[in-house]
């Protein structure tokens, strides 16, 4: 679906948010604000630009103003909160290829992204973007790229230098690490995209990511 110019967009064809820099950049801020958790809260097709409008305290004309129309307001909400909530997260696969105890390293790193992949907002988040990714298709485009860029690649980085030491038999290090998330936060963050209710405890979550790295490393084990 196309969107109107208003605006500047990004790569993935998302309005771009200015930062809130006078009067009416924090006006925007607010509308953005509201329309997150409007969003969140009933999705595109029943989010009632009426509410944003109260919950703002702007007035509607302002909204369409600042971004034209709903559909705008949504790509630009909902994409421009996905690279800010991952910018702040931190990948920590940078030292994989050197902890001494690799098993461990793996399991360590597999529940810290399990901590944040399963925290409510994101989950709601990801939600959201799963329920309007046909209507939408750029947003699913962008939370793939973040999310690679954030946590696979660093991880392809190092699977790679394992293989090359002779330490993994990983040499397709980007498929191995595909198998690797999904064999470890793959499992619950299914669970809790369909279950909003579902609890994992911190001993099932080592448990699961644990059995997941365990398959991981026997079927990439170095060849003697």
């Amino acid at each position: 679906m196309g969107v109107e110019a208003a605006g500047p967009l990004d790569e993935y064809g998302i309005p771009v948010i200015p930062a809130p820099v006078d009067v009416s950049q924090r006006k925007r801020q607010a509308i953005i604000d509201a329309a997150l958790v409007e969003f969140l809260r009933e999705g595109y097709s029943a989010a009632s630009m009426d509410a944003i409008t109260n919950r703002s305290g702007v007035s509607k004309a302002t909204i369409y103003k600042h971004f034209g129309n709903k559909e705008r307001l949504f790509l630009a909400v909902v994409g421009g909160i996905l690279p800010q909530t991952y910018a702040r997260l931190e990948c920590g696969a940078a030292g994989v290829a050197d902890a001494p105890d690799l098993r461990t390293a793996l399991v360590d790193l597999a529940v810290d992204w399990a901590h944040i992949l399963l925290r409510p907002d994101i989950m709601s988040l990801r939600r959201l973007v799963i329920g309007e990714i046909d209507r939408f298709p750029q947003l699913g485009q962008l939370w793939y790229r973040v999310t690679f860029d954030m946590y696979n690649a660093p991880l392809i980085t190092a699977f790679g230098t394992l293989n090359e030491r002779g330490e993994l038999a990983t040499p397709d290090p980007a498929l191995a690490v595909q198998q690797f998330v999904a064999a470890t936060v793959g499992v619950p963050q299914l669970v809790h995209t369909f279950r909003a209710d579902a609890e994992t405890t911190e001993d099932e979550l080592r448990r699961i990511i644990g059995s997941g790295v365990d398959l991981v490393l026997a079927r990439y084990a170095a060849k003697a």
